[in-house]
């Protein structure tokens, strides 16, 4: 196991449980107060710490793996999957707090199902489909929008939201951008 694909199982085993242990209301987990009750001011910034933390460890392992041709399969299938993991948790955990509709969520998410499921029929007919602008764009304004959400600052209200409606157009473009792209991928092989 290479140091990128140890940054990826880090960023699955350690950092999804610690992203919803720290954003948990605490009704549902009778221990969370007794824990962090008095930390509690500061659970919000702890949680964005550490989203910062996983998100930067998929930047630099993808960095190491390229850098150092340390590229494998495992790592090819994992890092979309912890990605994913890292965004959908903390925006499931964000619609637990309120912080973000359950709809946004649903259409992020179901982006991701549905570029997923693309690209295991584009593997199977043997066509490795990169990613595009529009799709590195929606995942900066996604993370952006991750973070402005666990920091709840009232005073940034409006540029999170500004944020939030930019992240899901960019998520609703890609996701029409990929298709087209790629029409032919669901075309039945002869």
């Amino acid at each position: 196991m290479n140091l990128p694909n140890k940054l990826t199982i880090f960023r699955i085993i350690l950092i999804v449980p610690f992203i919803l242990i720290l954003l948990g209301e605490g009704s549902e987990w009778g221990w969370y107060k007794a824990i962090f009750g008095g930390i509690q001011e500061y659970v919000d910034y702890i949680a964005l710490a550490i989203f910062i933390a996983a998100s930067l460890t998929d930047l630099i392992d993808g960095k190491i793996a390229r850098k150092y041709n340390l590229v494998t399969n495992f790592g090819k299938f994992m890092d979309p999957l912890a990605d994913k993991l890292l965004v959908s948790a903390a925006l499931v955990a964000l619609v637990d707090l309120g912080r973000i509709s359950a709809w946004v969520v649903i259409i992020i998410i179901s982006r991701e199902f549905i570029i997923s499921g693309f690209r295991l029929v584009a593997a199977d007919n043997r066509v490795v489909i990169a990613a595009s602008y529009w799709g590195k764009f929606k995942t900066v304004f996604q993370m952006v929008m991750v973070c402005m959400m666990i920091a709840n600052i009232p005073q940034l209200q409006l540029v999170t939201d500004i944020v939030m409606w930019i992240a899901l157009i960019l998520t609703v473009v890609s996701l029409i951008d990929y298709l087209i792209k790629n029409k032919d991928v669901m075309k039945e092989q002869k």
